[in-house]
């Protein structure tokens, strides 16, 4: 008995021994964590931050791109991709009933019906905890997003994501570029991107262990700051004339390249800038063909577009008589050097030098040069036209000139675009001198910057003089000269680029280019060129175009697409922006009474005594609406458009000019397709059938004459 009492004090001392040992050691460990404040390594207070304090992104909004009008062209807009929980813990927030689930999402998403169900009844080791849908499940629109939570589908949730839409297409697309993973590509995009991309928020809160916002506690928020908006200069109107225009050259001379440029004569705004190829800027088809901006990223010998400068110089410097008489068809600039020659080769004997320049002469440029106005002087004109230096237009990448000008043939050949290489926008740039008053304008892309959230204009463009290389008396003399190449028989132009009802100045260029050093040779390896102004007497708009290598028989139909683009897109252009036909100027005109508020009746009385032919849209008894606007003037032939309180139909518009249509379009607030030039021949909406707010307008436009053949022959490389 005293044995085993013995045995149980031991095993007692052995534990209190124990539990004291325990004792000490967890006091110990807590004194230790409570004085470092870290447990293995590691800092507590970190870790409970890491678990307990919840911090989130507030996303800033990328800032919209608009046209000149606030027009959108890029803008962030929401998506949703759609996700199912399938993890069995979440209940009851999970997929339970995968076949009925599978069969109401069917309805909603490009999917079938037993793809969905096949993917909802993925298995894998441990199983997914959530699975999404492929493409078929990305990029969903809010209203589909809600028709499905409507369904109230238990483990079907939406991720949300900022997306850049861009509602216009092809659109410009160099110029705008586009955003890939939040930051610009190309373009504008990338330009611009610190402005448009903005400053992230954050918000910062304690939460329990499932996340919940803790009681008593704030959230310390730090809001996002969205990107300015940008106001571009292109006009979405004349843009979309443009990307038309270049896409039927596209398909009917299937070129390898084109670039085209309209701008404001005015104050050198850049109101359209398109190329082909190009890309979509949502799906980046095409972009792999190529990354440049073809109209500020390249230069390329100009060929005789390049004598419209050349042709200034001599005059501003008054050594040159257009009614002088020199010998065409070749020229020795040395005894030694090889021989200039006409684009026939022969020439057309001895002619003035009005007729050279009407022909396109390079015989006459190179007495010009050489002989009128010396190889330092012609110099000092490549400098003040700006042909050296890029224009610093608002896009990325661009280059300036390579102005080749060592030996007398060189300079001689730069005379007519020969050898130099220059770019689009320069070209655009030293025309703006020749159509104005002698000053030359930098070209801009940017109208302003504008902040979201104040609508403060952080920055706005005004008109920039970047030169005088010429005196307003010599851009007039200028202008005289090439308004002769189109309405000369003589003129390179005749018959190809004028254009009914205005007036035009332009010059003609066909240049040769080079792959891997060397000049390309054949029937259609040039770069067939057009820069153009009109009105010729007080230019509005400068277009220029260029493009290598279409389809064509011969080099003498190297016009055919460049004059397509140009007249479609001038002729559109000045009308929508209605500047007035030079034909009509001295027309009768008078100004519109106001018929608003008045009976259909009354109304069309009031109109018809006057003379106005008048267009009721609508079948309802009072006018809310009319075009022209009381006040306005109204040309000899021109309609009025009166819109009643009733519903809108489809009117015949065979015949009717472009401002016409328009009228329809801005009243009924249609979406207007324009194709061609001249007068409707037909229209893509039936007549009398209702129209509705959004409805696309398309209508042809077809000149009397659009299916004449020019008369006259064209020039051949080399003569430009």
């Amino acid at each position: 008995m005293l044995k085993k009492q013995s045995n149980m004090n031991v095993g007692a001392a052995i534990l209190f021994i124990i539990f004291c040992l325990l004792f000490f050691i967890l006091m110990f460990r807590y004194l230790s964590i409570q004085i470092t404040g870290e447990a293995a390594g590691q800092p507590l207070a970190a870790k409970a931050e890491r678990i307990y304090s919840k911090k989130d992104v507030l996303e800033a909004k990328r800032g919209t791109i608009y046209d000149r009008n606030g027009e959108v062209i890029a803008e962030d807009t929401s998506s949703y991709t759609l996700v199912a929980i399938l993890d069995k813990s979440m209940k009851p927030n999970y997929v339970s009933d995968k076949k009925g689930t599978a069969k109401k999402l069917a309805k909603y998403i490009d999917m079938p019906e037993s793809e969905i169900y096949r993917i909802l009844s993925k298995k894998t080791e441990n199983g997914p905890f959530q699975v999404e849908f492929g493409r078929a499940g990305k990029d969903i629109s809010l209203q589909t997003k809600q028709e499905i939570e409507e369904l109230e589908l238990p483990g079907i949730i939406f991720n949300r994501e900022s997306k850049r839409f861009y509602p216009n297409g092809v659109f410009s697309s160099h110029l705008i570029g586009f955003v890939d993973k939040n930051e610009g590509q190309l373009g504008i995009e990338k330009s611009l991107d610190d402005i448009l991309k903005g400053k992230n928020g954050s918000i910062h809160f304690d939460s329990d262990l499932w996340g919940y916002l803790l009681p008593n506690s704030e959230a310390k928020v730090t809001p996002a700051q969205d990107g300015n908006d940008v106001y571009l200069t292109l006009d979405k109107k004349i843009q979309t004339f443009l990307e038309d225009a270049l896409t039927q050259a596209d398909k009917e001379y299937k070129p390898k390249k084109m670039v085209a440029i309209v701008a404001d004569a005015k104050t050198g705004d850049i109101l359209a800038m398109g190329q082909r190829p190009t890309f979509h800027p949502k799906t980046k088809e095409g972009i792999d063909k190529t990354w440049l901006n073809e109209a500020v990223e390249v230069s390329f010998e100009p060929g005789s577009t390049m004598k419209i400068f050349t042709l200034a110089a001599a005059l501003e410097e008054q050594v040159l008589n257009l009614g002088e008489y020199y010998q065409s068809g070749s020229y020795k600039v040395t005894k030694k050097s090889d021989a200039i020659r006409d684009h026939n080769k022969v020439g057309w004997g001895p002619i003035t030098y009005l007729e050279g320049i009407q022909r396109s002469s390079n015989v006459a440029i190179a007495k010009i040069v050489n002989e009128k106005l010396g190889f330092d002087k012609y110099r000092e004109y490549l400098t003040k036209f700006g042909f050296e230096d890029p224009t610093g237009i608002e896009l990325p990448n661009e280059v300036g000139g390579k102005i080749v000008y060592n030996y007398p043939l060189d300079k001689i050949t730069t005379g007519y675009g020969q050898g130099t290489a220059i770019t689009a926008i320069q070209q655009i740039q030293a025309a703006t001198a020749v159509a104005g008053n002698g000053e030359m304008l930098k070209p801009h892309i940017i109208d302003k910057i504008v902040d979201p959230n104040t609508k403060k204009i952080v920055k706005e463009t005004e008109p920039e003089v970047v030169g005088h290389p010429i005196s307003e008396k010599t851009a007039k003399q200028v202008r005289d000269v090439l308004e002769t190449v189109i309405t000369s028989p003589k003129g390179t132009g005749h018959e190809k680029y004028n254009i009914e009802g205005y007036n035009v100045a332009g010059k003609t260029g066909t240049a040769n280019f080079t792959e891997n050093g060397k000049y390309v040779h054949g029937k259609n390896n040039y770069v067939f060129s057009f820069l153009g102004m009109a009105p010729a007497e007080d230019p509005q708009l400068i277009v220029y175009v260029a493009v290598q290598q279409p389809q064509i028989e011969s080099s003498s139909e190297g016009s055919k697409p460049v004059s397509m683009i140009f007249k479609q897109v001038m002729k559109n252009s000045l009308q929508y922006l209605s500047i007035q036909p030079t034909e009509i100027e001295a027309a009768k005109t008078i100004n519109v009474p106001g018929v608003t508020g008045m009976s259909v009746e009354s109304g069309s009385e009031v109109l018809s005594k006057l003379g106005v032919h008048t267009v009721v849209l609508g079948n309802g008894n009072n006018i809310i609406k009319q075009l022209p606007e009381k006040g306005q003037p109204l040309l000899e032939g021109e309609k009025v458009v009166i819109q009643t309180d009733g519903d809108i139909t489809i009117p015949d518009m065979t015949g009717w000019s472009l401002r016409d249509v328009m009228k329809i379009a801005n009243l009924a607030k249609l979406e207007l397709n324009i194709t061609g030039s001249g007068y409707v021949t037909k229209q893509n909406l039936q007549v009398g059938t209702k129209m509705n707010e959004g409805d696309y307008l398309v209508v042809l436009l077809q000149t009397p004459d659009e299916k004449e053949e020019p008369s006259e022959e064209e020039e051949t490389p080399n003569g430009g």
